[in-house]
Parts: C-alpha cells; structure tokens; sequence
C-alpha cells in the first residue's frame, strides 16, 4: 500500500510512518513543518517527503491521487498553541480537513481521520464512550475552540461516508504521550520530564488535582494500524487511550520519582500559565470497551514504563 500520512513529521505521524515502513508499505508525507521536525522522519530512505500545507489545494489533490489511503494527522495542535492563536488553529484545522476530505471523495481513496478526546469538552462522564454527549463552554473561549473544529470534522468525514459511501474510519485520541513529544506546546509530561532531568521545578498548572489518563506512543500506533487495516472499522468511530487515571500532582511526583529526580514542585495559578478565561476540565477518562470488542486493543505499557522510555529517549538526544 502507498499511504499519505499527513502530519507525518509530528509526534505521532512519524511513529505511525515508522511503523508502516516497518512492515513494507510506501509512505508520502505532507507536512509544513509547523510543528513537526524533518528529523524525526529523516533516517528512512522509502519516505516521499513533501514540505507544504493541507491548506494547499493543488498539492493536496497532486498527492492524494498518487497514494491508496489516507491517515489525516496535521492539524494545529497543543494548548499553547490553541488558546494564543485560536483563529488560525480553527482555519487550519477545519478548512484543511474540508480539502483532504474533498480530494479524498473525488477520488475515492480511504481515509482515517484522526480526531481528540477534545470534542467531549467539559463532560464530565466517566468514562467517556463513543456516543456521550458533548459539553462545551462559550465559543469565545479560545480553550474550547480545537474540540469545535475536530468535531467539525469528524461531521464532515461521517458525512461523505453516509451521503458518498467514502470509506472512513475515525479515531480520538487520549493524551497520546512517549518519546519525540515535546513540552513546547503544552504537552504536561514531556515538559515534566524536561524539568525533572534538569533538577528544575516541575510547574504544576492550577491546582493539580484534574485527573488525566497517558497511553504510549506505541500502545497507539498499534491500534491505529489495528483501525486502518480492518473492514469492521469502516464508518466507525473509535477512543483509543489508556484508562489508568491519575492527577497531574500525582504525574508530577510519579516522574520524580521514576527520573530521580531532585527537583521540586511548584503550582502555578491559571491566570500565569494561560492568557485570561482560560477553562479546564476537572477529569477526562475514556471508554476503551468498543475498540476491545472490535478490534481486541487494549494499552499494555504501564506509566512508569513511559516515563522511562521519554527520560532515556532524552538523555540519549
């Protein structure tokens, strides 16, 4: 199979290619470089690497003739990034997914699209499965505004499955965490794990008790491979996740403690860390029961096990 990963030089679009160029596939990635890094793809030869934007039309259709199927991974991501410029993050996000998909139906190639537990926004259900509810905060709240465009999306692609019959496969993802990640866009382990090698303070936003679940990058991938490559996935939409709770104070003392780290841990308040009316969500845990039932996925690599993997990953860079 030739796969278009878009997004493919990011955190996880470049363990995904990996892992498809493991097992013999072509792979064509299209990525500005907005966040992702060359680097992170540049050690295999078999990759097709195009610099460009999904907001690039002609490129966009140029590539997605010449592949067999689709895995839309680019996208504005990271809270930083979202609540400091949440116009072009709703742009990017939507007006390139319109341009995929429309390609995409045109010449009706198959496509995974990759959304977030974003979406679910403030619902507070545990856990969250397939079909909850979304529960959002004013529109004018930048913080809210990637869960509108990623649910946008999710309509578009199950749209033109039910109106075009264009095969699709939808996925949100859970605090996807592992080595390659980086802290510079909020991303609350990377950014520990940093500060917990240096011996610096661990900043912990708020009060530290919003309860989160992490899944490694490989559990991941694994599970997206599972998606991709089962006809029962097709028109479906499936969490992929770990569901082991814990807060991030608890995160934070975890690493310490797993790093050896000497560092200490220093909460600081939302109105600092986030430009004002920042909003959080207390607690976000998935329900991981569909993707068990269908696929027979479920995470296998404990947090402790993740930290260590991101730390040596670290000291080794």
């Amino acid at each position: 199979m030739r796969y278009l990963v878009t997004g493919g030089a990011g955190f996880i679009g470049s363990s995904l290619v990996e892992k498809l160029i493991d097992r013999g596939d072509e792979v064509v990635v299209l990525d500005d470089l907005s966040t992702g890094v060359r680097s992170n793809i540049s050690s295999y030869n078999k990759i097709q690497f195009i610099q460009g934007s999904i907001l690039d039309k002609n490129k966009v259709e140029s590539v997605i003739s010449e592949c067999d199927y689709i895995l839309h991974l680019a996208a504005a991501v990271g809270v930083f990034n979202i609540v400091k410029k949440p116009l072009r993050s709703i742009l990017t996000n939507v007006a390139g997914a319109e341009l995929i998909l429309e390609a995409a139906d045109r010449y009706k190639k198959p496509i995974l699209m990759v959304s977030s537990s974003e979406i679910y926004g403030k619902n507070q259900k545990v856990p969250l499965s397939e079909e909850d509810d979304r529960v959002l905060g004013s529109p004018s709240k930048a913080r809210w505004s990637y869960g509108e465009a990623k649910a946008i999306d999710e309509s578009l692609t199950f749209f033109y499955h039910l109106e075009n019959k264009l095969e699709i496969k939808i996925v949100r993802l859970f605090n996807t965490v592992g080595p390659r990640q980086v802290g510079t866009y909020g991303m609350v382990l990377p950014r520990f794990i940093d500060s917990a090698l240096q011996n610096k303070p661990l900043q912990v936003y708020g009060s530290g008790q919003q309860i989160r679940c992490f899944c490694h990058i490989d559990d991941v991938v694994k599970a997206l491979l599972l998606v991709v490559d089962s006809r029962k996935a097709i028109g479906s939409v499936f969490n992929i996740g770990s569901n082991y709770e814990i807060s991030i104070l608890e995160l934070a003392e975890r690493v310490i403690k797993v790093t050896d780290s000497k560092s200490e841990i220093v909460k600081v308040p939302y109105s600092v860390a986030y430009p004002e009316g920042f909003e959080d969500m207390l607690r976000r845990v998935p329900d991981i029961s569909k993707v068990k039932a269908v696929l027979g996925w479920e995470p296998q690599i404990g947090l402790d096990q993740i930290i260590t993997d991101i730390a040596s990953h670290r000291l080794r860079s």
